[in-house]
């Protein structure tokens, strides 16, 4: 067996126990968003103060952060009173279905309205994998170039939200916002793109907003590389721009 074909086999028997545990989750009312993004990008404390968000307003919601060592992100985390667990991936640089339905046995709070899992910082193999997840976030900072999406298909092809973090630094970096967007569309059409600031609290409520809508209906808009809600694996590149 070549490589690919054992690569496709490990992504079809993930997808399998994905689509699994999204079934299993949503029979209890529990739905998953899976925030990729690069490492740096912001995306711990932007969740942070989305979970701080849910807790004010009393919405249940729990949170899984995923890192190759240390706790520290769970610490921050769990500043905002919501539930959290660290999982630590020992030099995995992705999250499989498999690793987050064995964190989530025994842990999970009956009343978890939406679990919210941040993936290891990483543009590249986290977006292959499927988790159970209802909603895809992809979040990049305006300090990282507008062609990521360009040179990330597959991440920004699969999401359906994608966030612009640290928007404060925007005039500093020399951001383009309006080519970003531009590259954005071409792998993702009608994708929405939200603006946030975690060092002032901009976009957590939409966030949290987008994250209540997909647990009472489907996502709205459903990107060209969505990994299949059966257990079928999406393409493993974006279409040609």
């Amino acid at each position: 067996m070549c490589r690919s074909d054992v690569k496709q086999a490990v992504l079809a028997k993930n997808d399998d126990l994905a689509a699994s545990l999204r079934e299993d989750l949503a029979l209890k009312g529990v739905t998953v968003v899976n925030l990729l993004s690069s490492p740096g990008s912001g995306k711990t404390e932007l969740l942070g103060r989305v979970l701080a968000r849910a807790v004010e307003r009393g919405v249940p919601v729990a949170a899984l952060t995923a890192d190759l060592a240390t706790e520290n992100d769970a610490v921050r985390l769990a500043r905002s009173g919501a539930p959290v667990r660290q999982l630590l991936t020992d030099g995995l640089c992705h999250l499989e279905a498999r690793q987050v339905r064995g964190h989530l046995e025994g842990w999970l709070p009956e009343d978890t309205a939406v679990l919210f899992v941040e993936n290891v910082g990483n543009l590249v193999c986290p977006a292959s994998y499927d988790l159970g997840e209802t909603l895809r976030i992809v979040l990049m900072a305006v300090t990282e170039g507008e062609d990521k999406p360009l040179k990330y298909p597959t991440a920004f092809g699969s999401a359906h939200l994608v966030v612009i973090t640290k928007t404060d630094l925007a005039e500093a970096a020399g951001f383009d916002e309006a080519a970003f967007r531009a590259n954005v569309q071409r792998v993702n059409p009608g994708v929405e793109i939200v603006r946030s600031c975690a060092r002032t609290g901009d976009g957590s409520d939409t966030l949290l907003e987008h994250a209540l809508a997909a647990r009472d209906t489907a996502p709205p808009h459903r990107p060209p590389l969505a990994p299949h809600p059966h257990g079928h694996h999406h393409p493993a590149s974006a279409p040609a721009s």
